[in-house]
C-alpha cells in the first residue's frame, strides 16, 4: 500500500479548517494563521480507520466531510457503536486530563476529509485568549451533553421508544435531509438486534413517521410524533 499524504493546511485547496468550527472562526486573525500553521490534512477511504483503540490520543482531528463511526469491541467480540460523527464535528480526546489513548477506535463510513493539530500545540495557542478557552469549554460541555444523553438512551427498555429517541437525534446531527446508517450500524449504536430495529423501522414507516428511501436511508416525515413515542411514559 502506498505511503499516505498528509499536508499542511496553508497547501490545502479547500476551505480553510479554521473556517469550520465557533471555536477557531472567531479567533484574531493572527492567532488563526499561527495556528493554521501546525495544522495538517488527510484522507479516508471508507472502511479505514483513522485510529484504532489504544492508539495514541495525541491529536485532535476535525471532520471537513464525510461520516466516521467511534466503537469498541465488547468481551464478546462484538462492535459497540459509540457515535456517528459527521462533518463540522470534533474528536478532542487528547485534551481530556489523563487520556494518553484513545478508548474506541474511529473508522470511515464513507470517504472522509480531516483536518489534525497537535492536542498540546492547539492549548499552548489557545492559552493566550481567555475567551477563546471559554468557547472550548462549551464545545466540550456539548459533547458531555452529548455522552449523557446516549448513556439515557441505552437505558431505555422499551425498543420502540429507544429506537424514536435515536432516529430524533440522527435527524438532528445528519448532515441533509436524510439519516444515511446501515440496519447494523444503527442497531450497533442502540444495543439492539438487527431484526429488533428492522421490525420497528416498519412500524414507524407504516404508521407515517419516518419513510425509507433506499438501503441505509431514512427520512423523518413526522418528529412530532417520534417526540411524543419518546417521551411518553412507560
Amino acid at each position: 500500500m502506498a505511503e499516505k499524504t498528509v499536508l499542511n493546511c496553508e497547501n490545502c485547496e479547500n476551505e480553510s479548517c479554521m473556517n469550520i468550527l465557533p471555536v477557531l472562526k472567531d479567533l484574531p486573525e493572527h492567532l488563526r494563521q499561527d495556528m493554521q500553521q501546525y495544522m495538517k490534512t488527510d484522507h479516508f477511504e471508507k472502511g479505514e480507520y483513522l485510529f484504532r483503540e489504544n492508539d495514541p490520543a495525541d491529536r485532535i482531528l476535525i471532520i471537513r466531510s464525510g461520516r466516521i463511526k467511534i466503537g469498541r469491541v465488547d468481551s464478546d467480540g462484538n462492535e459497540r457503536i459509540l457515535d456517528i460523527l459527521h462533518g463540522g464535528e470534533v474528536i478532542w480526546d487528547s485534551l481530556t486530563e489523563g487520556q494518553t489513548v484513545f478508548p474506541y477506535s474511529a473508522a470511515a463510513l464513507t470517504e472522509v476529509d480531516l483536518c489534525m493539530i497537535d492536542g498540546e500545540t492547539f492549548m499552548k495557542t489557545m492559552s493566550d485568549h481567555p475567551y477563546a478557552v471559554v468557547d472550548l469549554i462549551r464545545a466540550l460541555g456539548r459533547r458531555l451533553r452529548e455522552a449523557n444523553e446516549k448513556a439515557l438512551l441505552l437505558s431505555i427498555q422499551n425498543p420502540m421508544k429507544r429506537l424514536a429517541g435515536f432516529l430524533l437525534d440522527r435527524d438532528i446531527r445528519c448532515v441533509g435531509p436524510e439519516i444515511n446508517l446501515k440496519l447494523e450500524d444503527i442497531a450497533s449504536s442502540i444495543g439492539m438486534r438487527p431484526e429488533t430495529v428492522s421490525r420497528n423501522l416498519s412500524k414507524l414507516e407504516k404508521q407515517g413517521m419516518i419513510r425509507r428511501i433506499g438501503k441505509g436511508r431514512i427520512l423523518v416525515t413526522d418528529r412530532n410524533a417520534l417526540e411524543e413515542i419518546y417521551e411518553e411514559q412507560s
